[in-house]
């Protein structure tokens, strides 16, 4: 796979992933504009990952089905037309359901990561998806920021403009270098909806892979859920600016995710895994001793430092999982990806919900301990899950002829 090809698709999964966290940048003035409540305002954030969600499993798997580039180009040119049905809505209904398919579409990121991996030679698989994940990662940490700078200078409304000019950019360049490759499935969509209870049942690699993955995913959750309440509270009260400043610590998955894929072209999946589960717990662990440090500038320093480690850790396993479960079965790849994925994703949910119960009853330190407990239980799930697969494969060997 040429260079360039790599480099296009991992500008194209940032600028297709920014909209998704737009609305929980932009619901403040969203809801002043419509006149919702401070509980209505809640949905402004919640609809499009609701539409995320649902994209996982109702529209990525339709790759398996139809051609990719077509599935592709429909999904991001609804996506386009659904974010500028959101800057000129008239109400707050329209705006809820545009906001529902923003997310929806969305999803389309799920379907760059098995195109880049269809497309890349097998040795440089882990390689070609790190660098799509990078891209993922630079797009998810420039999401809010870019939404806020470009709501400042056009209004909530000029930022999703903003955005709907971006991704139909996107969709033209994605219908200039996406090949058009034939599907040969003959799976009717409810069949192939009803056939992913099989394939989670069938690929043990994708359940192994899946429940290390929403164990960290659940550290991730946890602490980026819990770490803003606890920087804006003495010692550190910072406001809104400091926070988001914070938030550039989540480079570290950017710049891991490449290594990782390297790792993975060499066979070192298991070792580079178990390193990854480690410092999900290294950065849990340097979190809560954070306030040993007398000095406010040291504390963050600590805050920062653990906030990189548990990045690098939950990205660096997040790439080895895309990796692994990309090398199985090339025909049914959506599905694959649209199960890990949700998968984890309903991990990095349990994690939020938990660290704010945490939070109130027992503050950061109650937060850490959780992240710490998340971190070990993908050490131990990792730790039995690879030693079941060594027995079956000595197995396997020993009734070879």
């Amino acid at each position: 796979m040429q260079s360039a090809l790599t480099a296009a698709l991992s500008a194209a999964i940032a600028v297709i992933v920014l909209p998704l966290f737009a609305a929980q940048s932009l619901s403040a003035p969203i809801a002043t504009s419509f006149g919702l409540t401070e509980s209505a305002a809640g949905l402004i954030a919640m609809m499009p990952m609701l539409g995320y969600t649902a994209g996982l499993v109702l529209l990525v798997p339709l790759i398996d089905m139809f051609r990719m580039r077509s599935v592709m180009l429909t999904t991001l040119l609804t996506g386009t037309l659904a974010l500028a049905a959101a800057a000129f809505s008239p109400s707050a209904t329209l705006f809820l359901l545009s906001a529902f398919v923003v997310g929806l579409t969305t999803s389309a990121t799920q379907m760059v990561v098995p195109l880049a991996a269809g497309l890349a030679e097998p040795s440089a698989r882990g390689r070609v998806i790190g660098r799509v994940m990078s891209g993922l990662m630079i797009g998810v940490l420039l999401s809010r920021p870019s939404a806020n700078l470009s709501a400042s200078l056009f209004g909530w409304r000029g930022a999703y403009l903003a955005d709907a000019t971006a991704l139909a950019m996107v969709c033209l360049a994605c219908a200039l270098i996406v090949p058009a490759r034939s599907q040969a499935s003959r799976l009717s969509f409810r069949e192939l909806i009803s056939s992913l209870w099989i394939v989670l049942r069938s690929e043990p690699v994708l359940q192994r892979r899946a429940a290390c993955q929403a164990l960290c995913m659940g550290a991730f959750g946890a602490f980026w859920t819990a770490v803003p309440l606890l920087l804006a509270a003495p010692p550190f009260g910072l406001g809104q600016i400091g926070i988001g400043a914070f938030a550039l610590a989540g480079i570290g998955g950017a710049i891991v995710a490449p290594v990782a894929g390297w790792a993975a072209d060499r066979h070192l999946d298991e070792t580079a895994t178990r390193l990854a589960h480690v410092c999900v717990v290294a950065g849990s662990g340097l979190a809560l001793i954070f306030g040993a440090a007398m000095h406010r500038g040291t504390a963050l320093l600590l805050l920062v430092l653990a906030a990189i480690i548990v990045d690098l850790g939950v990205i660096g396993d997040q790439t080895l999982g895309r990796h692994a479960i990309n090398s199985l079965r090339p025909d049914i790849r959506g599905r694959l990806n649209g199960l890990y994925t949700g998968l984890f994703f309903l991990g990095g949910a349990a994690g939020s919900a938990l660290a704010g119960i945490a939070w109130t009853h027992g503050g950061w330190t109650s937060v850490c301990a959780l992240c710490v407990c998340f971190g070990l239980g993908a050490i131990l799930v990792g730790r039995i899950t690879s030693s079941g697969r060594g027995a079956r494969d000595r197995q396997e060997a020993a009734v070879r002829p």
